[in-house]
């Protein structure tokens, strides 16, 4: 199933057409071909009739990185969990990095940025990023042939940029046109694999299926997993996910839906330096001095069960000059908390053994604690979950994935309110 280049590919599915040349390449990303001859270095910006814009950043003709289009941060940490699986996929993860990066490493965008730093952190191998960029671009070259009207713009520029990971703007063009011949020979043309299903009329897939099994796929198909994220999850071709959904699709029971795309770690205009800087990761948030008052003798402790979760809480805070208490064991977690009396706490809310509304209620009657910040940090941001932490007597409460600006504010807005009303 998987080619040389780490593409999924239908199987079958090309075995009887003719090879194709490693340098053909799509009608509608012509420009690049003449772009790689001229050794151009710069941004070339593909802008359809709508309002999808992509972005190939070049040097010398050959492709640093490309994004845009629909779904960038989707595509970007689908492709992450794919060919970098050791890497962080959290957004407040990737903030955390890229606040410690320069503005000139950020010119070739954000997810080149952090593949850079990745690999000076030995958390990634140049091979891994390679093969990350050349499935990308391929991804939006796809998408280039899908819509119409699509106009050219260059824009010359010299980047910062490492070398090891330049590819052949050729490689990522076969790749493409491959999947593009593919998905036309199912019958696939007039689908987007960035489209999500979600079904309308129940009474067919439940006719069709067993109880156990409609309710899984009730849940997969909800409107909030494209084709290709789904298949994904599914470990499976997104062909064969997409052509398993076609007779639901063409009797109405199933329908295709275009997802909003996930937060990026930072706007297109937002660069920041670190991650206390006032406009650079959300509005409102601590300006430095502000921050740096409130961290003098400031302990904040996370009690969750996520490893990633509190890495990057403590690259983020220690960073921003806060101490911290990483608390893993929620059994633990009252005793530790005693004996170290942080001034502020981030409480997840699932945990095994002890969930957050459990400890919350625990600390609220112990008289240390009665008037320290507790924050709830859940992936369910539900009026039922912030009505029962309110009834608890959480101080507030933060939706996963996390946000760096978020978190600072939550911690500035309590640590200035507990010292008022001491």
């Amino acid at each position: 199933m998987d080619d040389k280049n780490g593409v999924l590919m239908a199987p079958n599915s090309i075995s009887s057409r003719t090879p194709i040349d490693r340098l053909a390449i799509l009608k509608k990303a012509k420009f690049l071909r003449t772009l790689r001859r001229i050794q151009f270095s710069g941004q070339l910006l593909l802008r359809d009739a709508g309002v999808q814009q992509w972005t190939f950043y070049l040097s010398q003709g050959l492709l640093l990185f490309a994004t845009g289009g629909v779904h960038p941060v989707r595509r970007w940490r689908r492709n992450l969990a794919i060919y970098c699986p050791q890497a962080p996929n959290y957004r407040i993860a990737w903030q955390h990095t890229l606040a410690q990066i320069d503005e000139s490493g950020l010119l070739a965008g954000w997810e080149y940025a952090l593949l850079c730093a990745w690999i000076k952190q030995q958390k990634i191998t140049h091979a891994q990023a390679v093969k990350m960029i050349r499935a990308i671009t391929a991804e939006i070259l796809f998408d280039v042939e899908q819509v119409v009207g699509v106009t050219e713009q260059t824009n010359p520029k010299v980047f910062t940029f490492e070398p090891s990971l330049l590819i052949e703007v050729g490689d990522a063009l076969a790749i493409a046109q491959t999947l593009w011949q593919v998905w036309q020979d199912a019958g696939l043309a007039a689908y987007s694999p960035n489209s999500a299903p979600i079904i309308t009329q129940s009474e067919h897939l439940q006719k069709d299926q067993t109880p156990e099994f409609y309710q899984t796929l009730a849940k997969l198909l909800n409107g909030q997993r494209t084709l290709r994220d789904l298949a994904v999850r599914m470990q499976r071709n997104v062909i064969e996910v997409t052509l398993s959904l076609l007779p639901y699709l063409q009797q109405g029971s199933i329908k295709l839906v275009i997802p909003a795309d996930l937060s990026a770690p930072i706007g297109q205009n937002n660069i920041f330096k670190t991650p206390t800087m006032s406009t650079s990761l959300k509005q409102g948030a601590p300006n430095t001095s502000a921050a740096a008052a409130d961290a003098q003798a400031a302990l904040i402790a996370c009690v969750d069960d996520s490893f990633w979760v509190r890495h990057t809480m403590e690259q983020l805070l220690t960073s921003a000059g806060y101490r911290f208490l990483d608390i893993e064991d929620s059994l633990r977690a009252i005793g530790i908390l005693l004996a170290r009396k942080p001034d502020l706490i981030f409480l997840d809310l699932v945990m095994p053994n002890a969930n957050g509304y459990e400890i919350c209620e625990q600390l609220r009657k112990i008289s240390c604690f009665k008037n320290t910040p507790i924050v709830i940090l859940t992936g369910n941001d539900g009026y039922a979950n912030r009505l029962k932490s309110n009834f608890v007597g959480a101080s507030d409460f933060l939706s996963k994935p996390l946000d760096a600006g978020a978190v600072l504010n939550a911690i500035s807005k309590h640590l200035k309110q507990r010292v008022v009303n001491s």
